[in-house]
């Protein structure tokens, strides 16, 4: 356990009662002004919307290369090549390289195989079931850390830094909590799989990746959603049967939250056509006696023609005649190709890149585009980046605990080798990674994360890591003067004149828990 030098202490406290005080009086900043003679507020303000924040020397890079080009770029991430030290750390990273299946047979055949070496086929005691248990919970521990640490170095380290951005939007848009039994096994593959392959494509296949992926399947119980009186012989017997009949759970968020929007016109009846729809979509079954009596389907997920309801449906008001799998695939096209998905998405987007309340007149001309395009989704980033309201200083954004960490460790230029101390920063400020357990996701505004505790653990991170006393993190910061001189433009008057009159360990803190970083 680290343990804090006296001198450390003090300057730690120092710091942030300098830094509270300054942010306590926090207003509204405005993102550049009129006077940017050298071009640095709007490239600052670029970076720190389109990525997680400038690193030292971004704001020359896009300069060099024009808005334009680093626009293109970024909307097309395979042409940004990545550093070999990323993709060799990525590369043996079990949580996210390997299927959802082959995780869960692996893990359970483990648990398995230890429960048969320990009782000899005899039953166990309390203190075997005690120590089989915390085993588990070990292993479950160390997918979560792989997968947590994936998603922290891309997001610090890629330069592909609009598709993490996306990556991490809609992992939140289609949110499934690894809190929620065997998504402990299968959130950094769902992130990997269903997600970031889609992030800057068509809209439509996330909703068919989201759909298919076992840990959305398992997430809002769609794995138990069958026709009424489906047979379960493998669990009838023992008064455990989990196929009751509809399960609505998936088929509400699929529209509430993943596409039509709350206000988006469906019914309850729609509610339960869908379901109908979705009977029969689920896991593959994990008894060794029944692995391959289904055939396996798409990202993992099968579907089980036993507990497919099979009659006719009416949904959105178009007939879907009982056909098997092929009604999901007519569902999905109704749902993404409604008005109201349209306006739903570009709601989104415009309150996640531009303001809370976002600008009626950019929803407008977004949702045209998603109609025009089919869902395109770098068409409606295009057209978003290009817009007067992306551009416009009046329109400021909070930033969520997620990218005020991220932004934090690039403005310090800082990759670390442990991430602990970051992943502990985000659960004392309530945004644990991988682990909102409500479906609607965190929510990105100003007034969800804006509070006097918020600000306190932000201050307390930025502390430890302007000074170099943060847990586990060996690398120090870049030098406050380093900071300000890539960050020209940012930081007004009262903050450097702050920062001028304090002690040059406390510098940089000063700067990371300042008002104008909070913002972007």
């Amino acid at each position: 356990m680290f343990h804090a030098k006296p001198s450390s202490l003090a300057y730690s406290a120092a710091a942030i009662a300098s830094v509270f005080c300054l942010v306590s009086q926090m207003q509204v900043q405005p993102a550049f002004s009129q006077g940017d003679a050298d071009g640095n507020q709007k490239i600052l303000h670029l970076l720190n919307r389109v990525t997680f924040g400038p690193r030292p020397g971004d704001v020359e890079d896009v300069k060099r290369m024009g808005v334009e080009k680093f626009l293109q770029q970024q909307l097309h991430p395979g042409t940004i090549p990545l550093p070999e030290s990323l993709v060799s750390n990525l590369a043996g990273n079990d949580a996210i390289n390997s299927s959802p299946m082959d995780i869960a047979q692996r893990y359970f055949q483990k648990a398995k195989g230890r429960k048969n070496a320990k009782n000899g086929g005899k039953p166990i005691s309390i203190e075997e079931k005690k120590s089989l248990s915390k085993e588990r919970k070990e292993a479950y521990g160390n997918l979560y850390t792989e997968a947590s640490d994936a998603k922290l170095r891309r997001a610090v380290e890629s330069p592909r830094q609009l598709e993490e951005v996306m990556v991490d939007f809609w992992f939140n848009h289609f949110n499934v909590s690894n809190n929620k039994g065997r998504d402990h096994l299968w959130t950094g593959a769902y992130e990997q799989q269903a997600i970031r392959p889609y992030a800057l494509g068509k809209f439509r296949d996330l909703v068919e990746a989201t759909s298919h992926h076992p840990a959305m399947l398992f997430y809002l119980d769609n794995w138990q959603n069958s026709k009424q009186g489906t047979e379960d012989d493998a669990n009838k017997k023992k008064g455990k049967a989990k196929f009751k009949g509809l399960n609505e759970n998936y088929a509400r968020e699929l529209m509430e939250l993943h596409t039509l929007g709350v206000d988006g016109g469906y019914s309850q009846k729609d509610v339960v056509e869908l379901a109908r729809i979705l009977t029969g979509l689920g896991l593959p079954p994990q008894n060794p006696r029944l692995i391959g009596t289904v055939p396996p389907g798409r990202f993992g997920s099968t579907f089980n023609s036993n507990r497919h309801d099979y009659g006719d449906k009416n949904f959105l008001g178009t007939a879907i005649k009982g056909s098997g799998e092929g009604e999901i695939d007519q569902a999905i096209d109704l749902l993404c190709r409604a008005p109201a998905t349209a306006h739903h998405i570009s709601y989104q987007l415009a309150q996640y890149f531009v303001a809370d309340e976002p600008p009626k007149p950019l929803v407008e001309r977004l949702t045209a585009t998603y109609e025009r395009t089919d869902g395109d989704i770098t068409a409606i980033l295009t057209q978003l980046f290009h817009s007067p309201e992306f551009w416009d200083s009046q329109y400021v954004k909070f930033k969520t605990p997620f990218r005020y960490i991220v932004s934090s460790l690039r403005a310090a230029d800082i990759a670390p080798n442990d991430y602990k101390a970051c992943l502990n920063s985000l659960r004392q400020q309530g945004m644990p990674l991988y682990g909102c357990l409500t479906p609607d996701g965190y929510k990105n505004t100003q007034e969800a994360w804006l509070s006097p505790s918020s600000l306190l653990r932000r201050i307390q991170f930025a502390t430890g890591l302007g000074s170099g006393t943060l847990p586990n993190v060996q690398v120090e910061p870049v030098s406050p003067e380093q900071m300000t001189n890539s960050m020209k433009g940012m930081f007004d008057a009262k903050t450097l004149k702050l920062v001028a009159s304090s002690p040059v360990r406390m510098r940089t803190s000063i700067l990371l828990g300042s008002p104008e970083f909070m913002n972007h």
